[in-house]
């Protein structure tokens, strides 16, 4: 068995194009017997806050792999200077059962969000003719720069930085400029708040772990939403819009999200939907007029999670990054 870390993980690196592409890939086994994904438990006690989060999945194809993730999420541990999230995941050997590798990354799990953000966003300026130009200019917005945006902070700029006109970035606790990678500290515009970053981006993600939704107005025409942190939007900001995009409907429906919010207080339905694997695969997105909104949110499916780590437990054992454990 190989045992794999955040160092490892980071001697690896993050080659996003090919993480993109494995995103779709996976979304393409979606609805196929070569993709067993379970409705994931929460696992609750004490404070409500506090979530830890089993996510098992099986994934065919070129991918190959079964395991499951377990992540924890407390808030708190933010007061204690300890990460909100801790994460481990575990391979199982697809014909025997055997256990052939272990995880303990946080960063992993990030990259993963982000490389599904980033699959979202391709699909996105694909469907927009003229968008996808360098010279169309982007304008992007993130909102909560803790792990998770900075990741996708990183993937924009690698992905997709010559599209890129300007990056806005906002966080309740203050964002140093020193804290920044050196090639994006001129590039980032640190904002004095959200309505600063909201009302001047067509792409903005949230990235937050906020106790409360927030915003409160509705985008602008032809936005891009990337509602990463999955409960940040009032109602009223988002229940007129009629472009709606989720990876999973059952998992995204539940737990207090936007999109439960919704279903629960404006009747919104699955068949009102998009799902991820249309708007990749089926190119769904071109047939939502450009000034539409568009609301993606990703509730995390497991498959992503278990391919990205046997991508990264491929290339550690090609590499002869990783320990062995008997």
């Amino acid at each position: 068995m190989i045992y794999l870390n955040d160092r490892h993980i980071t001697r690896i690196g993050t080659p996003w194009p090919e993480l993109m592409h494995l995103v779709r890939n996976v979304l393409r086994l979606q609805g196929t017997a070569e993709l067993v994904q379970p409705l994931k438990p929460y696992l609750r006690y004490r404070d409500p806050r506090n979530r830890i989060i089993a996510m098992p999945a099986f994934v065919g194809g070129e991918v190959e792999a079964s395991g499951i993730k377990w992540i924890a999420s407390f808030p708190g541990n933010l007061e204690r200077g300890l990460p909100r999230a801790h994460n481990t995941l575990i391979l199982n050997d697809t014909h025997t059962g055997e256990p052939i590798a272990f995880l303990r990354s946080g960063k992993l799990s990030a990259i993963r969000t982000a490389a599904v953000s980033g699959a979202m966003l391709g699909a996105y300026l694909e469907s927009r003719p003229g968008s996808a130009e360098p010279s169309a200019g982007l304008r992007i917005g993130i909102v909560g720069m803790g792990p998770i945006g900075r990741m996708h902070l990183a993937m924009l700029h690698s992905a997709y930085g010559d599209r890129i006109a300007e990056l806005r970035a906002f966080d309740v606790r203050g964002i140093a400029a020193a804290s920044l990678p050196k090639e994006l500290r001129r590039r980032v515009r640190v904002c004095s708040s959200w309505q600063e970053v909201y009302e001047r981006s067509d792409v903005f993600l949230t990235c937050t772990t906020s106790p409360e939704r927030y915003i409160d107005r509705p985008p602008r025409p032809g936005m891009l939403l990337l509602n990463v942190s999955l409960r940040d939007y009032r109602p009223e900001s988002v229940d007129r819009l009629s472009a709606v995009v989720v990876d999973d409907w059952l998992e995204v429906c539940r737990e207090n999200t936007d999109i439960e919010m919704l279903h629960r207080s404006c009747g919104l339905e699955e068949a009102d939907v998009l799902t991820l694997r249309q708007a990749i695969w089926d190119n769904a997105l071109a047939a939502i007029p450009p000034e539409e909104p568009i609301f993606f949110n990703p509730m995390g499916m497991a498959a992503f999670d278990i391919a990205v780590a046997a991508s990264y437990v491929r290339q550690a054992i090609r590499l002869g990054i990783g320990s062995r454990l008997p």
